[in-house]
């Protein structure tokens, strides 16, 4: 216990040593950080204020854009502020809240897009009695579920991080705390813990994965039933959310489907799933959703008047 003391802060070496590279990526990193937080919450507001929104799904949606804005800011503004110095730190107890926080959002999501993906399947495949089992009841119900299976799964790497000793060295080939880079500044065995975060993470990422193709194949092989106007709008609504899945989903696998160890390409692909992603979540859910287009234009025009 007293050896992991002398380590009270981690030093990053973040993704590039070139100071004109860092300043590219500030202007970048702070410019998707602004279209995430913007859009989430434009969609969020969209789904809380518009009366013609009222489905499940867009309850599910509102949610979903909330968590990509928190999950995001678990990380990117620290990444942000650490490009302007030259030495980038962060304290052990920060460290351990970026992890517990990071896996808390990017656990709920997955929880919550298996709930959606469900919500879809009842929507097209069982229509008569959608609106009788999705009830607002469940909906919530559904949503606290997704809640607490991400505070599991973020608790778990808790446990068994903030108890590793680290007594040096401190510096870390990342712009964040990651479980792989920290499992190998760990001054123990992390075998244990190893084999723990590929079963926290990686069974959960293809278990889950596989869930949801099975599950998308069976509403777009429903799709015959429907009229042509019937299956243009279930291709469009279950397109956007096949398509966050494999952006949320295939990173995942990679990083965490694997013998724990860090490769060089892990904190690029790193800031594709932590910063890009979430951008492209509320974008993706807008641009191929005509409702919440035209909610969102009413929205504006009723702000105007």
């Amino acid at each position: 216990m007293e050896q992991r003391e002398n380590v009270t802060e981690f030093v990053l070496l973040g993704l590039t040593q070139s100071v004109q590279g860092q300043r590219i990526l500030f202007v970048v990193f702070l410019l998707i950080y602004t279209v995430t937080v913007v859009g989430s919450l434009l969609i969020v507001l969209t789904a809380v204020l518009s009366p013609t929104l009222d489905a499940p799904m867009y309850f599910f949606l509102g949610y979903l854009s909330f968590m990509d804005a928190f999950y995001s800011t678990s990380i990117t503004p620290n990444t942000i502020i650490d490009l302007l110095y030259e030495k980038k730190t962060i304290s052990f107890q920060a460290c351990m809240t970026q992890l517990f926080t990071e896996h808390l959002f990017s656990g709920a999501e997955v929880f919550l897009l298996v709930v959606m993906a469900y919500d879809r399947y009842l929507a097209i495949c069982r229509p008569l009695h959608y609106l009788t089992i999705m009830n607002q009841r469940v909906c919530v119900l559904m949503l606290l579920l997704a809640w607490v299976g991400g505070f599991l799964h973020a608790l778990l790497h808790i446990i068994f991080f903030h108890n590793l000793p680290f007594c040096g060295p401190n510096v870390t080939d990342h712009f964040g705390c990651d479980t792989y880079p920290l499992l190998k500044l760990a001054c123990t065995d992390t075998h244990i813990t190893a084999v723990t975060v590929v079963a926290n993470d990686g069974a959960i990422c293809v278990t889950i994965f596989t869930l949801l193709l099975i599950s998308y194949g069976v509403i777009l092989r429903s799709l015959k039933n429907l009229s042509r106007e019937g299956k243009h709008k279930a291709l469009s609504t279950c397109g956007s959310h096949i398509t966050v899945v494999v952006l949320f989903f295939v990173p995942c696998i990679f990083t965490y489907v694997r013998p724990p160890v860090t490769l060089p390409i892990d904190k690029y692909l790193a800031v594709f799933y932590t910063i890009v992603t979430p951008m492209l979540n509320p974008l993706i859910s807008t641009l191929r959703n005509g409702e919440m287009q035209n909610a969102m234009k009413k929205l504006w025009i009723r702000k105007k008047q």
